[in-house]
């Protein structure tokens, strides 16, 4: 397979953001058809001092090569992908992920992240989120060269 060389990443607006939590719910809907957001959401919106901060996977890809069965894929569209039909649940990318991104929800085995779909930057009512093209070679850091190569 072809390595892509551009892939769409969040871009997060804190000065716009009003922590109405609309976005973690279209997330939620998402990846479990339910606005409940939260736990079951890839993206997370976090009250700070100062505002808010966005809490999102930044498709780096450092977990690929964590994966003992090789369910971590970069798809052509640049994404790190997480295919359920070869996860075991194993949760090795949810402990090894080193910004947390990688999410666990008590109603499935498999984790879930962010798969950069857009559904959290349409349902923002203040455009605070936006998805942006990053070049792969830009962002990728890597453990190690095997599967993520």
């Amino acid at each position: 397979m072809e390595h892509p060389i551009k892939v769409k990443i969040l871009k997060f607006y804190p000065e716009k953001c009003s922590g109405c939590l609309e976005c973690e719910k279209a997330c939620s809907q998402v990846h479990f058809k339910t606005k409940d957001g939260g736990e079951k959401s890839a993206i997370r919106i976090i009250k700070t001092n100062n505002g808010y901060m966005m809490h999102v996977c930044d498709q780096r890809g450092l977990c690929l090569d964590m994966c003992p069965v090789g369910a971590l894929i970069r798809r052509k569209n640049g994404i790190v992908w997480l295919d359920k039909d070869v996860c075991i649940g194993c949760q090795a990318c949810v402990g090894f992920c080193p910004i947390g991104a990688m999410r666990k929800a008590d109603v499935r085995i498999e984790p879930f992240k962010c798969i950069s779909c857009g559904s959290c930057v349409r349902a923002c009512p203040e455009n605070a989120l936006e998805l942006v093209e990053a070049n792969i070679a830009d962002i990728k850091q890597v453990v190690h060269h095997k599967l993520g190569a």
